[in-house]
């Protein structure tokens, strides 16, 4: 439960937000407030929008966000490990890396800069069918900017950054905007500040403020967005058709989901098990379907591992990882 003094904190900070930002953002933005609800737009929002006649490739995509970020003071850092082991058995967000400044008091954090983290996460929006909805994967790049910082004029900076960084990506300032809530959460020792970043009305990511409620002055910053999302939100492709590819049709979204998946977990060392993480790989792989397997799944798996390789190493081959799926599925 939340202290006067530490709600006064959070209180103190969510209202500053807007002063801070709008001194960081310049006067080309219309900043409203309904209550605590608190919305920045841009005045020719209106205008319309056209994608790339070529879309980029997942390389250049992930190139264009290392130079922009570097530009803008945060240098790429050496990913997680996928195998988590603590409150979670697998990373789930890059926001992990803050784990000993918010919460073990310790003066440090794991990873700082910008971070193409793989996660593999559950809680992707489904349809009424069970089915993942559009812009939804169990694994996906986490694109994010973790660091300590020192103050909001800093958090707000970093926001102003982004934006440039977007730009830089082919995403105008006209057709994006920052909405959020004008108060904080809390999360056992953490607390934070969220507000979400649009573009043409779709979500993609959000920048927190975080600290610990014992010690607000340990304030740090996550800003968070997905690769995937992101070049969907650029491009305006057909959602699977860009995860997927040539592969896009060929079994179902079910399935496509859990080997893309199972080809992360696999080539990061994770053999299916009874419990634990392997536990989670066993579950993945019986995501697929026993029929489309009996074909093979190596075609589809060297493609989703060269797509991982993008973004880390991978301890195992691809002829390793498919002929793991194949035999599990057929136990």
């Amino acid at each position: 439960m939340l202290t006067r003094a530490n709600r006064t904190v959070g209180d103190d900070l969510a209202q500053q937000i807007p002063g801070v930002l709008r001194a960081a953002l310049g006067p080309h933005w219309e900043f409203m407030a309904d209550g605590r609800h608190f919305e920045v737009r841009h005045p020719h929002r209106g205008t319309p929008y056209r994608p790339p006649r070529r879309p980029p490739s997942w390389s250049e995509l992930l190139d264009s966000l290392e130079t922009g970020f570097a530009q803008d003071g945060a240098a790429r850092d050496a990913c997680l490990p996928l195998r988590w082991g603590r409150e979670t058995e697998l990373t789930i967000s890059a926001v992990q890396a803050l784990d000993p400044l918010l919460k073990d008091g310790q003066p440090r954090t794991y990873r700082s800069g910008f971070l193409p983290q793989p996660v593999v996460r559950f809680t992707g929006r489904r349809d009424a069918t069970g089915h993942l909805k559009d812009g939804f994967l169990t694994s996906f790049v986490n694109v994010s900017r973790i660091q300590r910082i020192g103050s909001l004029d800093e958090y707000c900076a970093i926001l102003d950054g982004w934006l440039t960084v977007l730009s830089q990506l082919g995403f105008h300032a006209r057709h994006l905007s920052i909405n959020g809530e004008l108060s904080s959460w809390r999360r056992r020792q953490v607390e934070g500040i969220t507000l979400r970043f649009r573009h043409l009305g779709r979500t993609l990511g959000d920048i927190v403020l975080l600290w610990n409620s014992e010690h607000p002055c340990r304030l740090a910053v996550d800003l968070g967005s997905g690769l995937e999302r992101l070049a969907w939100a650029r491009t305006r492709e057909r959602w699977h058709q860009l995860i997927y590819g040539r592969f896009a049709g060929a079994a179902p979204p079910a399935t496509l989901d859990a080997i893309r998946t199972a080809t992360l977990l696999l080539g990061h060392g994770i053999s299916p098990a009874a419990r634990g993480a392997g536990g989670i790989t066993r579950r993945v792989v019986g995501a697929i379907d026993r029929d489309t397997a009996r074909l093979g799944v190596g075609a589809l798996v060297r493609e989703m591992y060269d797509y991982w390789s993008l973004v880390g190493v991978l301890r195992a081959p691809w002829p390793e990882i498919a002929r793991a799926i194949e035999e599990e599925v057929c136990l």
